[in-house]
Order: structure tokens, then sequence, then C-alpha cells
């Protein structure tokens, strides 16, 4: 009887690029592209081809993960600030530190606000995507929608926390509250009406706390 030749293993298959690894370095090029262009040329002059070539790119792979510039751009730039917020506190989900001192918290929050407003890489996209945004409603909605009304809802629970603590009236509304320190900053900022700092924010925090404390509630005014 011939006994029959063993068959050859086939040769093992070397494992191919990893696609996700791939996809994700494509997304982040796709995310600065976005960013970059929005910032040079406005919104308005954005465009996916454009973004797609400065990535490195195909349209089709822009296309293929985003229905249009703007939900790229709302999401690069949700990521942005997604990244800024794991850089201040890594591995945690971030809110307004609450020390007992509220009046110290909002100091150090709005100094790190103003740190980023002035950081290139998040003003000069965020300028232009907020500039947009007023011309274009949609745009604007999904703006406040998704970037800044979850920041605002971390002042309103630390308001309350202030309230539960005595620090502030239990009869203040903390989301009308905390436009008497977020927008006098934000409107300077956009409109360039003067220079945003450190001491703006810490004597907004103060102008704004002095009226809506608790009566006879000891706030520290130490920045």
């Amino acid at each position: 009887m011939v006994q029959k030749p063993t068959p050859a293993k086939p040769a093992p298959v070397k494992p191919g690029p990893d696609s996700t690894r791939r996809s994700e370095k494509s997304r982040r090029a796709i995310y600065g592209a976005a960013l970059a262009l929005v910032g040079e040329v406005g919104y308005q002059k954005t465009t996916i081809e454009g973004i797609a070539a400065r990535a490195g790119v195909g349209k089709q792979t822009i296309y293929r993960w985003w229905a249009s510039k703007g939900d790229v751009l709302m999401e690069a730039f949700v990521d942005l600030s997604e990244q800024a917020a794991e850089a201040a506190q890594p591995g945690r989900q971030y809110a307004i530190p609450d020390t007992g001192d509220l009046t110290a918290d909002l100091k150090v929050v709005l100094r790190a606000t103003v740190d980023e407003l002035l950081d290139p890489a998040f003003e000069v996209p965020s300028r232009a995507l907020a500039a947009e945004g007023l011309v274009n409603e949609e745009l604007g909605r999904r703006f406040v929608a998704r970037l800044l009304e979850p920041s605002l809802q971390l002042y309103v629970e630390r308001l309350r926390a202030a309230q539960g603590a005595g620090e502030v009236r239990a009869d203040v509304d903390p989301r009308i509250a905390l436009e008497l320190f977020v927008s006098p900053l934000a409107q300077r900022w956009l409109q360039r009406t003067g220079p945003i700092s450190y001491e703006y924010t810490d004597t907004l925090v103060d102008y704004a706390l002095g009226g809506i404390a608790a009566p006879g509630n000891g706030r520290s005014r130490n920045g």
C-alpha cells in the first residue's frame, strides 16, 4: 500500500493592517484638518473636499462617517473639548471642583476657561464656529446643544450643591445665576470688547456671588 504524502501545512497567514487603527488615524487626521481649515478660511469656505485633501483621505471616507461638513466640524470640536477635559481630570468625568468654597472653585474653573479661550488650538476654530452660529441658526442650535449646554450644566450642578450647603440663596435659579459670570466672559471674548484675564474672571465671580450669596455667608475672596 502506497502511503499518501502528508500534505504540507499552509504557510501562516500574515495579519493584515489593523483597520481599526487605520480608521482611527484617518478620523484624527480629518478632525485636525477640519479644525485647521475652519480657522483659516471660515465656515463658509470650508468644504468636504478641502478637509479630505488636507487630511490625506478620499472624500468618500468622510461621507461614509458624516453627512455634512457641519457634522464633521461639530464632532471634531466635541473631541477637542473632551481631550481638554481628559487632560484636566485623567480617567474621570469632568466636574467643577467642590472644595466647600464656591468662590474659590468658580475662580479656578474660569481661570482654566481663560487659558482655553486664549489657546490658538481652541480659540481659532471656536471663534469661527461661534461666529457662523450667529447667522446659521441650525449650526448655532447644534453648537449650543452639543458644546455649550453640557458645560453650563456643570455650573448648574455646582451652584445647586452650594445651595444645599447654604452658600447660595435657595430662591436663586442656578441656570440664570451662572450667566452672571459666564456670559460676560463669553461676550468679551467673542466681541473683543476688552481683554480676558484671571483678574477679570475673579472679579466677575466676586460681583456675581455678592448678589446671590446667602445672607451672612462668609466667602473667600482669595484668588
